[in-house]
């Protein structure tokens, strides 16, 4: 079962490198989109030396939320994350998991994000990183064109 889960995960990073170095190509190559009417305005400009990083912060079910929260006060977790110089661009509870946080990190700061979760946030939280990026305008773009 960890073997699957971990060619699972590899895979997923693998697509969404693919799809990081396409919809760099798609920006390149394509016009712009037209602004659409509910833009998201966190939308991360291609080429400006930020990646998007979705992190699964999920609870440990042993443990209670007040206990979660007091080792995370203990550990300096609300002290340390975000780091300096990273953008939080969401922050979602999902009921049953945990916290997902999706983040726009400069690529300098990715060593300083990987050590705030090392050092504060492991004991309340099991943690799960995928890089990201924002598909919204390019799919909308797509639908728009094939629903001519």
């Amino acid at each position: 079962m960890l073997e699957c889960r971990k060619w699972l995960v590899a895979r997923v990073i693998a697509g969404a490198l693919v799809a990081v170095s396409s919809a760099a190509a798609f920006a390149q190559t394509a016009p712009a989109p037209a602004p659409a009417e509910n833009t998201n305005s966190n939308a991360t400009p291609v080429g400006d030396g930020t990646f998007l990083l979705t992190i699964f912060l999920k609870h440990d079910e042993s443990k209670t939320l007040p206990k979660i929260n007091e080792q995370l006060k203990e550990q300096g977790f609300f002290k340390a994350f975000p780091p300096p110089g990273v953008q939080v661009v969401s922050w979602y509870v999902m009921m049953g998991i945990g916290q997902v946080v999706t983040l726009r990190v400069p690529a300098d700061k990715l060593r300083d994000v990987n050590r705030a979760i090392e050092n504060t946030a492991w004991g309340g939280y099991r943690t799960e990183f995928y890089p990201t990026y924002d598909y919204k305008a390019a799919a909308e773009q797509m639908r728009a064109e094939n629903n001519k």
